[in-house]
């Protein structure tokens, strides 16, 4: 890592909420969120928009939001985010095989139209050599209104945020997927 976390007695009481939930939920702190509480207000910010994002009314569904934070990762070469979001992802997914599968996606069967557009999309905000069409994103619409497409965007952005943020810092993976697919691995 380029940065290191402060010592925990060192960040704000009221961020201790957050650190506590995540290691509830992941049995450890995430090093990413104690690299973004080195500015409070920022982590504030961050976890807030993640909030919303991750909600169980989004119409974005668990199964694509994973699919998309984890395609976003490995073109970023985010290691610390293809390891957390490919285990929320087998979770999601009920097995491994989409993991697996996500780099070359296009030349597998395991993934239904809307996944392989929401991937087309994701790719295309991603990768500065690719750019998003009217084409592409009327062929969403069979499955997003315009809410939806913000919503959608939103996600795909955030991912960009986090996962370019965790690959400039090196942040390492924290060991949550066992098999975690990067890019030219």
């Amino acid at each position: 890592m380029r940065v290191k976390p402060k010592k925990y007695s060192q960040y704000p009481w009221y961020l201790k909420p957050f650190f506590w939930k995540q290691f509830k939920t992941y049995g450890q702190l995430l090093k990413p969120a104690l690299l973004w509480a080195r500015e409070p207000k920022l982590f504030a910010a961050v976890a807030s928009l993640y909030g919303v994002l991750d909600r169980k009314s989004s119409p974005v569904s668990p199964l694509l939001r994973s699919l998309v934070t984890v395609r976003v990762s490995q073109i970023n070469w985010c290691h610390f985010c293809v390891d957390i979001n490919s285990a929320v992802l087998v979770k999601r997914a009920g097995s491994i095989e989409k993991v697996e599968a996500l780099e070359n996606w296009r030349q597998s069967d395991l993934f239904n139209d809307q996944e392989r557009t929401v991937l087309e999309y994701a790719e295309a905000m991603t990768d500065t050599n690719l750019q998003v069409t009217d084409e592409l994103v009327n062929r969403l619409r069979a499955w997003y209104d315009d809410d939806g497409l913000v919503e959608l965007t939103g996600l795909v952005a955030f991912q960009n945020l986090s996962s370019k943020f965790n690959s400039a810092l090196a942040m390492p993976p924290q060991g949550f997927c066992q098999s975690p697919r990067m890019p030219g691995s």
